[in-house]
């Protein structure tokens, strides 16, 4: 027998969905104006970002509507908690996308520095977690969400690299400082997007599992 409350986690699903698009299009514009010079597309980065701000709170409202009216228990109480968390973390990488556009921004008045392809290769690894995600959170796919945990370790080692070599880079050229030191926050926004993106992948994880496998826990440890 249909329920209620199946229609409304399928639109909040929906909304989810969307916001994450957004995220996506958003980290996009910003390493694309970076890569190819173009200021201009910068600007669209604060305007899908103020998007992503209005679906947050559409889902936060919704989410509340949901657990007021309906009552949800077990499953459907975890899937929305789960989508409160996600629904945080899209936000917080609409932010951290616009980070990377005020930072590239002034990367853009400066001499270019060594660097800059890695840059993409660890936005494009990005971009990529946040999209499978996704997918992982509207399949229920908990493999998916595990192989998302393992990325993040290339991300944070990309985002090491990145930074070793433009530190040895600011030592013998000292010219190069600022344009340096843009890269090396723009790899920090890039590391905080791919967290963001893992933390999605451990509320999926919680979610249709019912395990916890925040903070090193593993697959198996159940929740009570």
């Amino acid at each position: 027998m249909d329920r209620i409350i199946d229609g409304q986690l399928e639109e909040l699903k929906r909304l989810i969905l969307v916001m994450g698009g957004s995220v996506e299009k958003a980290l996009g514009e910003a390493i694309s104006a970076l890569m190819n010079r173009d200021p201009a597309k910068f600007n669209t980065v604060h305007t899908i970002e103020k998007k992503i701000n209005e679906d947050h709170l559409k889902v936060d409202q919704a989410c509340i509507h949901l657990l007021a009216r309906q009552g949800p228990v077990a499953g459907d109480l975890r899937l929305i908690l789960s989508i409160v968390k996600i629904n945080t973390d899209l936000e917080r990488m609409g932010d951290q996308s616009v980070n990377i556009a005020y930072t590239g921004k002034d990367y853009l008045t400066r001499t270019p520095v060594p660097q800059l392809e890695q840059i993409q290769k660890m936005a494009e690894l990005v971009r990529q977690m946040v999209k499978e995600s996704l997918d992982s959170f509207v399949r229920g796919d908990l493999a998916l969400a595990k192989k998302i945990l393992m990325t993040d370790d290339e991300v944070d080692d990309l985002k090491n690299q990145i930074f070793h070599k433009l530190i040895d880079h600011i030592k013998a050229n000292p010219q190069d400082t600022e344009a340096s030191l843009d890269l090396i926050l723009i790899a920090r926004n890039l590391e905080r997007l791919g967290d963001h993106a893992t933390n999605i992948a451990e509320d999926v994880i919680f979610a249709f599992s019912g395990q916890d496998v925040r903070h090193g826990g593993k697959f198996g440890q159940q929740l009570g």
